[in-house]
């Protein structure tokens, strides 16, 4: 144990200094500066740790999801799906919803098998079931429906994701919470009616022709809908309601940009760019239907409704309406950020203040400070230079659990400063233990070498075992837990295994090295 080998100690060195260097961001940079860097695309340190909502301040919300109505969206394509397999099947058929499943009602009850196969194949994630008198009863099986609301979950909480980060807004925590519901924090953002604007609108766009020769009043076939006109489109001289087409043009899912910009009269305006098919789609689309006026729509509300002068080939527009120009910057972050699987509720919100942050950050700091104080003052005073090489490690402990949160991003909140405390105390736990193992062989009778090599030897099992045993209940912590107790629980895992590292190596190497410098004849510990 006296002896360490070279790669070992070129190894505790360099974990050392890439603490140092990691961690050093959160002392040299302010906040904005490195926010710069990581714009700039830096490949110098510039991660900083993420300050959780109680010490920064922000928006707290708990958004439901309606899973629903995906799932009669769900049940909507199914419908559509099916009715078009049978008929191209030549079955013919009737097929409507009826409660959570599809129901088909076949001309010829002889058809049963052949619509079963047909509609088999159609989607492996339903069942079918026969009904008697050529019947049949179609719906998703529940394996297909848990994992159809684990992809509305994930895909519901990436898109929050991109649009926040859109805003400009970092650090923002995002989990799921129960079936249906989603925890979103904001640090730092003040305007939580405009975070839920930015959030909760579901913006799914689409491009519908407009048919002129029917007005709202008229009767209204079925291939056609009437759809209200947005505040940003209700001027002097343009209707309030559209008659739009059902048959889509063009989907919104085929936007690869969207940016706020200005129209030929300097009027804030949103451009747009499609991919290659939805290009091809928008070109021939107005190409074949110049003078027409297609309607751009978002969440069945009609933003434009231009008149196609000429066709429309490079896969480039802009929608012009009254907007401002915030208004038109968050249409394009919404719309360059996707559409929401599913509409979404609050069902809590909340809004903390700064200076409730400053408060708990500098309560942490003192207690910290004070924490770190206490224990370098009782290791010096009960092991003298031993002591002291403890408390330098102890530093080395704080700088790379600095370091590792700075790196890894992960959230420090108030219950996280509380870890960070119990950390101090626990970090010196394992030179205690290693120290009065040395005072006991010193009382044994052996040399200052041998007693070192034997106190670190023998105190090495209860080091491990116990400080693996407050690991394995800081992971179910972690894992089980959920806000304040998984912000504890990352600091106090990452100080474990940072005291761990400082305890027995970075220690033990300033032990050794000393021991081999001074050759002692005594230990005064």
């Amino acid at each position: 144990m006296v002896h360490l080998p070279r790669w070992q100690v070129i190894l505790i060195v360099l974990v050392v200094l890439a603490g140092v260097i990691y961690a050093a961001p959160n002392l040299l940079l302010s906040r904005d500066q490195a926010a710069q860097m990581s714009d700039a695309g830096s490949v110098l340190p510039h991660q900083q740790i993420s300050l959780g909502l109680d010490l920064r301040g922000g928006v707290y919300l708990l958004a439901g999801v309606d899973l629903d109505y995906a799932f009669d969206k769900d049940r909507e394509n199914l419908q559509s799906g099916v009715s078009g397999a049978l008929s191209a099947a030549g079955l013919a058929n009737e097929v409507g919803i009826l409660g959570d499943a599809v129901e088909v009602i076949l001309a010829n009850a002889d058809d049963v098998s052949q619509a079963r196969s047909v509609i088999s194949d159609f989607d492996t994630g339903i069942s079918v079931e026969d009904q008697g008198g050529g019947i049949l009863r179609v719906s998703f099986s529940e394996t297909a429906l848990r994992e159809r609301a684990a992809a509305i979950m994930a895909q519901s909480i990436e898109v929050m994701r991109r649009r926040i980060d859109e805003t400009g807004t970092r650090e923002a925590a995002i989990q799921r919470h129960g079936d249906d519901r989603i925890i979103i924090q904001v640090p730092g953002f003040d305007d939580p009616r405009r975070l839920k604007e930015i959030i909760g609108t579901p913006a799914v766009m689409s491009f519908r022709f407009v048919n002129e020769n029917l007005s709202p009043g008229d009767r209204i076939p079925p291939s056609f809908e009437i759809l209200p006109a947005d505040e940003t489109e209700r001027r002097a001289g343009f209707p309030d309601r559209y008659v739009v087409s059902k048959r889509i043009m063009v989907d919104g899912d085929h936007l690869t940009k969207a940016f706020q910009t200005f129209d030929q009269n300097n009027q804030p305006a949103v451009g747009f760019s499609f991919d290659t098919l939805g290009a091809k789609q928008f070109g021939d689309a107005t190409r074949d239907n110049v003078g027409r006026i297609f309607a751009i729509i978002l969440d069945e509300k009609v933003i434009s409704a231009p008149r196609i002068e000429s066709a429309i080939t490079g896969g480039n527009g802009i929608i012009t309406g009254s907007f401002s120009v915030q208004s038109a910057q968050d249409l394009a972050l919404l719309l360059r950020a996707g559409a929401l699987p599913a509409p979404v509720t609050y069902l809590e919100e909340r809004t903390v203040g700064p200076g409730l942050g400053a408060d708990s950050i500098l309560a942490g700091e003192i207690a910290s400070v004070l924490g770190l104080i206490f224990v370098v003052v009782f290791m010096v005073g009960a092991y003298g230079l031993f002591g002291a090489m403890a408390s330098i490690a102890l530093a080395i402990n704080l700088i790379l659990l600095m370091a590792a949160l700075s790196v890894l991003q992960a959230t420090l909140t108030l219950p996280g400063i509380a870890g960070i405390v119990l950390t101090i105390g626990m970090a010196v736990d394992a030179n205690v233990l290693v120290f009065e193992r040395i005072r006991e062989e010193l009382r044994n009778g052996r040399g200052p070498v041998t007693a070192v090599d034997a106190g670190y030897r023998r105190a090495m099992t209860t080091i491990i075992d116990s400080n693996l045993t407050t690991l394995i209940a800081a992971l179910l912590l972690f894992h089980f837990g959920s806000g304040p107790i998984k912000g504890f629980a990352v600091t106090l895992s990452l100080g474990l295994v940072t005291s761990m590292f400082s305890a027995i190596m970075v220690t033990r190497l300033m032990v050794v090295f000393w021991l081999r410098r001074r050759r002692p004849q005594a230990l005064a510990i």
